[in-house]
């Protein structure tokens, strides 16, 4: 179940890869300035992974206009984020969360990714959407185990402009 709106967002730093290298993105660092959309994903160079991030991506604009930014956050190492970004134009900063500590703290992971695929990997981030206001507090939460299928990114953008 993952974290419930009205509850105080963990905080965070993770990295990200930069043209001139790494660079370390805190969550409280948008506090008391802009709202924030973290968009759980489970793996780079995935079909639907690819979807919804190159989605993302050819929106920004309107929710950067909506005072929000925006991180992608997944288990991939920064570096291997990086490459499928470049390879498919994705804009959207993308976050390592590689040892799970982030995707755990707001209880947003598989126990076993795909297990009738027996891949073995526990940890990976369920597809999940949360809303994270200036003074730290979640205003929208939403997890899919359904890794097909993508956040409402409709009722995102309501609730980003009822905090505008």
């Amino acid at each position: 179940m993952p974290l419930a709106v009205g509850t105080k967002a963990p905080d965070f730093t993770l990295s990200t890869k930069v043209p001139a290298g790494t660079k370390q993105i805190r969550l409280s660092d948008n506090f008391e300035s802009k709202n924030t959309l973290l968009l759980f994903f489970p793996m780079a160079f995935t079909k639907v992974c690819t979807a919804e991030m190159c989605e993302v991506s050819a929106g920004l604009n309107s929710y950067i206009g909506l005072n929000a930014a925006v991180y992608g956050i997944s288990g991939d190492n920064p570096f291997a984020q990086a490459a499928w970004a470049e390879k498919e134009k994705i804009i959207v900063p993308l976050l390592s969360d590689y040892e799970h500590k982030v995707a755990k703290a707001y209880d947003v992971m598989y126990d076993s990714f795909l297990p009738q695929m027996d891949l073995g990997m526990g940890g990976v981030p369920k597809r999940s959407a949360f809303v994270v206001d200036r003074n730290g507090l979640i205003q929208y939460a939403e997890s899919n185990d359904d890794p097909g299928k993508l956040p409402n990114f409709e009722k995102i953008k309501t609730k980003l402009e009822e905090l505008k």
